[in-house]
């Protein structure tokens, strides 16, 4: 019918629209992907990340551990059973460190041939710090000898 979006069209009106980041990176490592919404979390124009490691969002300290992470999940063919999502510390392209509720899943072609790693993120900086301080007065309180 004329006028009438096709799949292709509205999945990728979706991923545009999308608040939460969506970043898809190839068996190596490489940004694939990079949406409007990793845009806003981390700072950096589709341009800047499309082709670059995710070393570009991941603190230096980090890395390691999680390549590590990557390397496994791609011989095992998928991420540990039980892990929806976890709060981690990412990059912001101002250099400062945020952290990111995020969650991965491995990405496989129609023959099911691993093709790489996705990872759907939101900010999460101010509720960790809430949190964070919210624990800190607690332990405060719990502390203080009673009267």
């Amino acid at each position: 019918m004329p006028g009438q979006a096709t799949l292709e069209s509205i999945a990728a009106s979706i991923l545009r629209c999308m608040p939460e980041a969506l970043i898809f990176a190839d068996k190596d490592g490489i940004i694939r992907v990079w949406n409007g919404g990793a845009e806003k979390v981390f700072g950096f124009s589709a341009n800047q990340a499309i082709g670059q490691s995710l070393d570009l969002i991941i603190p230096e300290r980090m890395r390691k551990a999680h390549w590590d992470g990557y390397n496994q999940a791609l011989a095992r063919g998928g991420v540990k059973p039980g892990r929806t999502s976890m709060i981690t510390r990412s990059l912001h392209k101002s250099g400062e460190q945020i952290y990111v509720d995020m969650s991965f899943e491995m990405v496989r072609d129609e023959q099911g041939q691993m093709l790489g790693s996705m990872a759907v993120a939101r900010d999460a900086t101010a509720r960790f710090t809430e949190e964070k301080n919210l624990r800190k007065q607690l332990a405060e309180l719990t502390a203080k000898p009673q009267a």
